[in-house]
């Protein structure tokens, strides 16, 4: 049997005199499930937040693309998009066009990307089709001679803009023609064939696509591409898949996938989430001197029978871990408390959405929330390695009670 523990047990489930212990004792678990029930649910709300800005993010883009070193495009090859449709762990591939430009309509002008696709491709890359939201993306390839030719632009562009469904604007683009007069801006007049949703204001008021064909004709690309957008089976690998493209392709080819693209966002978001555990962190922190406190408390109050155990031969090291299981049996039960008052507020969150946000503002209308195992498994290990800490001192006081004059006066 566990002496030490037998007897911490006994002497924080026994009733005292002083009652100002047991409030103290109590106070202590009650701050201890507090600090971590809330860094359980910043946590999980701040992990939620990154899964939905990464799926919205990967929804819009693809998983990498394949570019030409020396820019100016490439000449899309059927056998170049064979050899990377094989490769490991790709799933799909289509060629794209990537450039800037403005749009003008009823007097409202704006910058823009326009991007040029395949629909049947680039349907297959990104999540493009299960964001419209009105019209079709095949509605690109229904061009009809001699009226304008069709775009999708984003929901947040067609309001900024004023214009809807079978509206049309202008395309604008900075590369100009050369004309006996100077420089003159190429311009076209496009049909809204459909619009799209995103829910990421970057991206629903600054990007429209076109058909592939219009977009080589409309940049004079002369039938060139930017490159080629790869969809992956494993987005944490993209960049295992890159390398082994680049080293398929040859050194006339370069890929850069999602992660070196959104870089400093995602490097944010979690230098955020840290700085946010170190902060609630200290919550937990202020509660173990509570800890201190009332076992420092216990020790004064259990003097004379911490003195008869040493005269019963109870060694200076037994004496000690009495102490330290208490703080730890404190430390326990708090963090349990914590750890299964913040999962119930996870689920409670996650399933009735009863905390609701400005969807102007944040483009979500709930709080979302991704429980992972390994964050509750930190988050209890960080809880009670600090209990443990806060039992030290109070420990140590009692290996060092002298049996001899807490016995002398009784």
């Amino acid at each position: 049997m566990n002496v030490p523990l037998f007897v911490a047990r006994r002497y924080l489930l026994a009733k005292r005199k002083q009652v100002f212990i047991s409030v103290t004792t109590g106070i202590s678990v009650l701050g201890v499930a507090l600090g971590v029930m809330a860094l359980v649910v910043v946590l999980s709300v701040m992990g939620g937040f990154e899964e939905e800005v990464r799926s919205k993010i990967l929804g819009t883009n693809a998983h990498l693309v394949v570019l030409r070193r020396g820019g100016g495009g490439m000449e899309p090859s059927a056998d170049l998009r064979r050899q990377m449709e094989s490769a490991p762990g790709v799933a799909a591939v289509s060629p794209f066009i990537f450039s800037q430009a403005m749009v003008r309509s009823l007097g409202n002008l704006t910058g823009v990307v326009i991007k040029g696709i395949e629909p049947g491709g680039h349907a297959n890359v990104t999540d493009l089709l299960r964001n419209m939201v009105e019209g079709s993306l095949d509605a690109l390839d229904r061009a009809v001679p001699g009226e304008p030719a069709p775009i999708v632009v984003g929901r947040e562009l067609s309001r900024n803009l004023a214009v809807f469904m079978g509206d049309t604007l202008d395309v604008i683009s900075p590369l100009g023609e050369v004309t006996p007069v100077g420089m003159v801006p190429r311009f076209r007049t496009f049909r809204v064939a459909g619009i799209f949703q995103t829910g990421m204001y970057e991206y629903d008021s600054s990007f429209v696509y076109i058909a592939l064909p219009e977009a080589q004709e409309f940049f004079n690309m002369s039938g060139r591409i930017t490159g080629y957008e790869v969809k992956v089976h494993d987005i944490y690998g993209a960049h295992r898949v890159g390398s082994t493209l680049e080293e398929g392709l040859g050194a006339d080819y370069f890929t850069r996938h999602w992660m070196e693209m959104n870089q400093n966002l995602f490097a944010a978001l979690k230098l955020e989430k840290t700085v946010m555990f170190l902060i609630l962190l200290i919550i937990i922190v202020v509660a173990s001197f509570g800890i201190v406190a009332t076992l420092v408390m216990m020790v004064m109050e259990k003097g004379r029978d911490v003195a008869i155990l040493r005269a019963m031969g109870a060694t200076a090291r037994m004496v000690s871990r009495i102490f330290v299981w208490q703080g730890l049996l404190i430390g326990v039960t708090g963090t349990g408390l914590g750890l299964a008052g913040g999962y119930a507020l996870c689920l409670l969150l996650k399933q009735f959405q009863f905390v609701h946000l400005p969807a102007d503002v944040y483009y979500i209308t709930t709080l979302p929330v991704n429980m992972q195992p390994l964050v509750f498994g930190i988050v209890g290990v960080s809880a009670l390695v600090i209990c443990l800490a806060a039992t030290l001192y109070p420990a140590r006081a009692a290996r060092r009670l002298d049996p001899v004059e807490a016995l002398r006066y009784e």
